[in-house]
């Protein structure tokens, strides 16, 4: 296998109520809802995106807002995404005006805040020279689990080269983004579903043919692997690591410009063409991601 992996492509998760998910997002995280669509599979619920501009690669944090009661932290689960920003005790003083109770720690030598979104899931943000004002690049993710060796042999698998360890922490590089995945041995459970549980990681492949590479690549070490999945904004296969977290291998194209413009990223809802006849029943059902203006009597 001459490719590797190129970094993050994205983290999706489960969160409560939509309208207090957006709101953080866009507004206390300063992210854009760079599409507005529904779980192909569910059409029921929302699946929102956000990230940069125009929705790259790599910034996309997407949300199935399900609801329900919160999920148990533990193994097997992506437990923390990682967003570098320009300036972390600006980003102290704002999270915590918000009303958002933030932990420092430290990774590395490196300083980090760590924080949880409404639902529960958890984030941190670290200083970066260069980088953004506010968190919107996915740089680094943290993934407990019970068995290191197995997902170490994973991880250099796609690519990922190891840079250094910390007591039970090892940190993995993906060298074109400088994306990282550490792996910290637990013992806890393995987690369970529901309100602020990452439901899979996705990380990025070039195209189509390195996808399809990948694929025979990972059933011929045994992987059990979905078939390839048309997400309409990029490709994806699917299979669940040594520890059992769920990743995903997901194609740069086509991307968020697909089906809008970068003006109209996010303005109303997309709904792929097998859902269009019965629109009018989707929309009526999902729950408004904004708060109406009282109108006068």
């Amino acid at each position: 296998m001459k490719s590797k992996v190129l970094g993050i492509h994205h983290v999706t998760a489960i969160s409560g109520a939509p309208s207090e998910n957006y709101r953080f997002y866009t507004q206390t995280l300063g992210q854009r809802l760079v599409k507005k669509t529904v779980n192909y599979d569910d059409p029921g619920v929302y699946h929102l995106y956000y990230g940069d501009r125009t929705g790259s690669p790599g910034t996309l944090m997407t949300f199935f807002p399900y609801g329900g009661p919160p999920a148990r932290k533990g193994t097997g689960q992506v437990a923390s995404s990682a967003y570098p920003v320009s300036d972390l005790q600006a980003w102290r003083k704002r999270l915590e005006q918000e009303g958002v109770r933030v932990e420092e720690t430290e990774q590395f030598g490196q300083s980090y805040l760590a924080f949880q979104d409404p639902h529960g899931m958890n984030l941190e943000i670290f200083e970066a020279p260069g980088g953004p004002d506010h968190p919107v690049r996915i740089q680094g993710a943290t993934l407990p689990v019970q068995n290191p060796e197995r997902e170490q042999e994973l991880l250099e698998f796609l690519g990922f080269e190891a840079e250094s360890e910390s007591g039970r922490r090892q940190r993995f590089r993906a060298s074109a983004s400088g994306d990282y995945l550490d792996l910290v041995e637990s013992q806890e459970p393995r987690a369970t579903g529901g309100a602020g549980s990452v439901h899979h990681i996705a990380l990025r492949v070039a195209n189509d043919a390195e996808q399809n590479e990948w694929l025979t690549a990972l059933i011929g070490r045994g992987y059990r692997v979905s078939p390839v999945m048309d997400r309409n904004y990029f490709h994806s296969i699917y299979f669940r690591s040594p520890n059992g977290i769920l990743f995903e291998l997901a194609t740069d194209p086509p991307g968020m410009l697909i089906d809008e413009s970068e003006e109209e990223l996010g303005t109303k809802l997309v709904l792929p063409p097998q859902y269009e006849r019965v629109r009018a029943q989707i929309e009526a059902a999902l729950e408004p991601l904004e708060a109406k203006a009282a109108s006068t009597p």
